[in-house]
């Protein structure tokens, strides 16, 4: 089971409230994150992209670094841990996407991937002239469909002459190619998105909903696990907790009952009204799942809420569903909670057995 971090490319993580710990987004922060994520043996990290924020009091993700460049760096000063950057392809050309991703392989060979961002929040591409309306939300996998196949023809035979609905590459040359296949990631909740990602992904970004829920992502999982025998391929599900541990239940829950009461919920109120322009989004959709947040100080993501006891056990129980592939961390405070699970959570976690024998040696 591969675990990984989900690092605050923007501001304040993924709280959405006045009460939980502020930070702005820096290359620092993120390599001291991404270094003690090594230490302590996860296997990767990844960053967003988000190009707007949803505002309100907490000023939430209205602070941003840039994906590829932020991961380039942090790709010079580790040496071991899997990087994913995260590609808006409606701002990104694949052809150049393509040949970024070679260049951060060539400082990290074999440690680099990409995530596919299909793209949800229309604010994020107006602003720039760049939204094709929402008729997109009809098409948008046909169009990541051709983007990944120019970027595996450019990754695979240092050419492409791909001709589609959406691109037309004449001759299209990328050299050097990558040191080995560079690995993608996507985020398809639909039955749409879930073929995509058997046909094209190696992972399948999803979330679960609620506390200490973890089986609340097994549906999706397992669409994806049959839609991947279909095609024959090698992806699973990458799932995202945010984890809130402490000593005991009791301080854990504590702690996220004083997070929730300072919610903002001007911010989550405008990112509601974001998501709800996907009117034909179903029920397991990104949008769906924001716009009708049960515990909006999260957007309604899963948590994990407890002792270090308690989660750890929660997270195995999430590694043993059908089609797991990997799970993604987020936390309040990163450093302090990386600690935490470095000492406190994964040495009790059976299916980190392997870490924890490794550090023991």
């Amino acid at each position: 089971m591969e675990i990984g971090v989900f690092i605050p490319i923007g501001n304040n993580g993924w709280l959405i409230s006045d009460n939980s710990p502020t930070y702005m987004p820096t290359f620092e922060l993120n390599k001291q994150i991404v270094q003690k994520a090594e230490g302590y043996g996860l296997d990767f990290a990844l960053s967003m992209i988000k190009l707007r924020g949803f505002g309100g009091r907490t000023e939430h993700w209205d602070h941003n670094l840039e994906s590829f460049t932020l991961m380039a760096g942090l790709a010079a000063v580790t040496s071991k841990i899997k990087l994913f950057a995260s590609s808006a392809i409606l701002t990104l050309p694949p052809a150049i996407c393509a040949r970024m991703a070679v260049t951060i392989d060539s400082i990290a060979p074999g440690r680099f991937g990409v995530n596919i961002v299909t793209g949800w929040q229309p604010a994020e591409y107006e602003q720039m002239g760049l939204w094709p309306g929402n008729s997109y939300f009809g098409y948008r996998y046909d169009y990541a469909e051709e983007y990944v196949q120019v970027m595996k023809d450019l990754w695979t035979h240092g050419k492409s002459d791909f001709k589609g609905k959406h691109f037309t590459m004449t001759d299209c040359k990328l050299s050097p190619l990558p040191s080995q296949p560079i690995k993608i990631i996507a985020a398809g909740q639909s039955e749409r998105g879930t073929r995509f990602a058997a046909e094209h992904a190696d992972y399948n970004f999803m979330g679960a909903s609620g506390h200490n829920q973890p089986h609340t992502f097994e549906k999706g999982a397992t669409a994806l696990k049959k839609a991947a025998e279909i095609t024959g391929r090698n992806v699973g599900a990458m799932v995202l907790f945010m984890i809130i541990a402490e000593d005991t239940d009791e301080m854990a829950q504590k702690k996220w009952d004083w997070y929730a009461e300072g919610v903002d919920l001007d911010a989550t109120s405008w990112v509601a009204k974001q998501a709800v322009q996907d009117v034909k989004a179903g029920s397991a959709a990104t949008a769906t799942r924001i716009s009708g947040a049960d515990n909006p100080v999260n957007l309604n993501g899963g948590a994990l809420i407890g002792s270090f006891e308690t989660v750890a056990k929660l997270l195995d129980e999430a590694a043993g569903l059908a089609g797991t592939k990997g799970i993604m961390l987020i936390f309040d405070d990163f450093l302090e909670g990386l600690d935490k699970f470095g000492k406190k959570i994964q040495p009790l976690m059976k299916s980190r057995s392997h870490v924890n024998g490794l550090a023991a040696a």
